[in-house]
């Protein structure tokens, strides 16, 4: 639960540096800009609300890796939720309301978590799992989207080195595979995922691995 605050609080100082031309800038999520990535965060933030305050008294069903399920498919934005998203975020034209909504929202998100008790059971699209599980699950989700906020923005800082390496862990339990020692977390993440091609000397390393990408989470 620390490190879900921890990479929550980087990626939202990430998101408060940003200029107003950062946000029409394209970000890792395909067809998605800056400003589109800001408002899906501005949704979870309030999915993360909406969970930590539904309870459950259900046998339990799924853990922190269990709560992510593999597709093959990449997205094509053409899903009615991403196509909202678009033009919800389109309808804050300032792009300081978009922080300050992120920032409203998202304190408020960081401060449920850091009060949450970890063992308590909670319900989120028909999974029960403990609340310090589902926190877990989204440090996977906070560090690919601050990994996507960054592609193009190589001054704004990325995720810490300590989200990092827990997604990869997380992203290989998921997956049923370890991916070479060779390739860095970051790597791991954006060629895992679908978020740029393989190099030819990585392609190699992957061996019979790089067949069966990309390992694309819903």
């Amino acid at each position: 639960m620390d490190l879900f605050s921890r990479t929550w609080a980087a990626l939202r100082a990430a998101v408060a540096s940003l200029s107003d031309d950062d946000f029409a800038k394209p970000s890792g999520c395909r067809g998605w800009l800056v400003r589109d990535l800001v408002c899906h965060l501005v949704i979870d933030a309030q999915d993360v609300l909406i969970t930590l305050v539904t309870p459950s008294s259900a046998a339990l069903t799924h853990d922190a890796v269990t709560y992510w399920a593999l597709s093959d498919a990449l997205p094509s934005g053409d899903d009615p939720l991403d196509a909202l998203i678009v033009r919800l975020a389109a309808a804050y034209e300032d792009p300081a309301l978009l922080k300050f909504h992120l920032d409203d929202v998202g304190a408020a998100a960081g401060r449920a978590a850091d009060l949450a008790d970890p063992g308590t059971r909670v319900s989120t699209q028909d999974m029960v799992l403990t609340a310090g599980d589902y926190l877990s699950a989204y440090v996977l989700e906070w560090t690919l989207h601050h990994l996507d906020l960054v592609t193009r923005l190589p001054s704004v800082p990325g995720p810490p080195p300590e989200g990092l390496a827990e997604t990869r862990s997380m992203l290989e339990k998921i997956a049923g595979t370890a991916f070479p020692a060779s390739f860095s977390n970051t790597d791991v993440l954006l060629v895992a995922t679908g978020r740029r091609a393989p190099t030819e000397a990585e392609h190699e390393a992957l061996g019979e691995l790089a067949a069966r990408l990309p390992f694309v989470l819903g």
